[in-house]
């Protein structure tokens, strides 16, 4: 038994102690297996983060585990219990919908909507405060499997045999401190085993922060900014690295916001490879509830102009900065046609779409782009594709590009494939916007 998750914590830190002094990177799952990493992380003065991972239940007894799902969209499902329950597929997706947006939301909160720290060529201790069926942890494990670590170590302080056996088989090294036979329910091992709340993981990962320095997307100056435009003010995340010159500047899509997880994971890759970013709102609160506003493609390039001229011509920390644009959805409409309004008043040197609809830029503006623009699209999100190619045809310019990401659908959402699009970004933006 353990007293609580602090107590098996640091029993669970002394029985990893040969890894003090290694390039560890500890993991925790929140929320409380965060309380228990964060013993092994201060035992071994190691960086800790999270791995955002959340439980597909069965609709009618939650508690049980019909998969999981990861934040980089890795889903292991439990056939057998979808099976025996017949779980209808509508559920199964109505659920794995829910839970992504629950990981969207923590992502925001424990992460500022960044990405996973860098984890490659270290070795990875996922911690747990405990396994039952192990359905959140077969789809943490098979997550970090694609981060090309050097070693990856599960440690728990109990877990049923069952459960332990097939997560050992799944990693480097397995460490439990007790396997129980009669396994019932997690909190029966613990005297306190109350629910831990947000606030808790988030003051526990600032506290190691503090005494760990954070590695990677080395930001110096970084400012929650509000950017005037026209008759209303547009709130947005300035982040420039040491040394940065050049700043992305990105324009989300229709119903998407400066905290979409997917465009905060580029915009930190760009960040790695040297770049600024600017995430802002191109809408009010108020306009994004207005369909017809979020695909006014002249209102978004409009607000996407004046955000840029502001951003280069008045801010002090990118003034003179040299700019590029970064679309998804409509936002690369609007990125189009912003970099054809501005023309030689202040050059955007490169573009790129990320699964964007360049179509809904007017046939003007497209013939008007005379920057480098990159389209990257999923190879299965077909129809978006041809559209894609649409657009190329009329697009100006002489450097111009279609990247296919294979395997991929809209959202990119496919183990691997949003590490391809920060690659294929990184890449173009380096070689033209210098």
């Amino acid at each position: 038994m353990f007293r609580d998750r602090t107590d098996a914590g640091a029993r669970l830190a002394a029985a990893l102690k040969h890894y003090k002094g290694q390039n560890v990177i500890v993991l925790g799952l929140p929320r409380g297996g965060v309380v228990t990493a964060a013993q092994v992380a201060e035992y071994l003065s190691a960086p800790l983060d999270v791995l955002i991972v959340r439980k597909l239940g069965v609709p009618w007894q939650p508690e049980l585990a019909m998969g999981a799902v990861s934040e980089t969209g890795v889903t292991v499902l439990n056939q057998d219990v979808i099976h025996t329950h017949r779980i209808p597929a509508q559920e199964l997706d109505r659920e794995a919908s829910l839970q992504k947006k629950e990981i969207e939301r923590r992502i925001v909160l424990y992460r500022k909507g960044g990405r996973l720290r860098a984890l490659k060529g270290a070795t990875c201790i996922l911690v747990d405060d405990g396994l039952a069926t192990g359905a959140t942890m077969k789809a943490a494990v098979s997550t970090l499997k694609e981060e090309g670590l050097k070693k990856l170590v599960v440690a728990v302080p109990v877990a049923a045999p069952e459960t332990a056996r097939a997560i050992g088989q799944m990693v480097d090294d397995f460490v439990c401190l007790e396997l129980d036979p009669f396994f019932t329910s997690l909190g029966s091992h613990y005297y306190e085993f109350d629910q831990v709340p947000d606030e808790e993981v988030v003051r526990l990962l600032g506290e190691a922060a503090t005494a760990v320095p954070e590695l990677g997307d080395p930001v110096t100056k970084s400012t929650d900014i509000r950017i005037p435009a026209g008759k209303v003010h547009l709130d947005g995340d300035l982040q420039i690295p040491r040394g940065g010159r050049s700043i992305v500047i990105f324009a989300h899509g229709s119903g998407s916001s400066r905290f979409s997880p997917r465009n905060r994971y580029v915009a930190s890759a760009l960040r790695e490879a040297g770049f600024g970013t600017l995430l802002f709102d191109l809408l009010t609160p108020e306009e994004e509830n207005v369909y017809d506003t979020r695909f006014d493609i002249n209102l978004l390039s409009g607000r996407l102009v004046a955000a840029t001229r502001w951003l280069l011509e008045n801010n002090p920390l990118a003034k003179g900065f040299q700019a590029g644009y970064l679309g998804a959805s409509t936002g690369a409409a609007a990125a189009l046609q912003a970099a054809a309004l501005l023309g030689g008043k202040v050059r955007i040197g490169a573009i790129v779409s990320r699964g964007g609809r360049p179509d809904l830029a007017s046939e003007d503006a497209l013939r008007g782009v005379t920057c480098p623009a990159l389209f990257i699209v999923g190879e299965f999100d077909r129809m978006v594709l041809e559209l894609n190619k649409r657009a190329f045809e009329s697009l100006g310019g002489i450097q111009k590009k279609i990247e296919v990401v294979p395997g991929a659908t809209h959202l990119f959402e496919e183990p691997g494939a949003l590490e391809e699009v920060a690659r294929l970004a990184a890449g173009w933006f380096k070689k033209y916007l210098v």
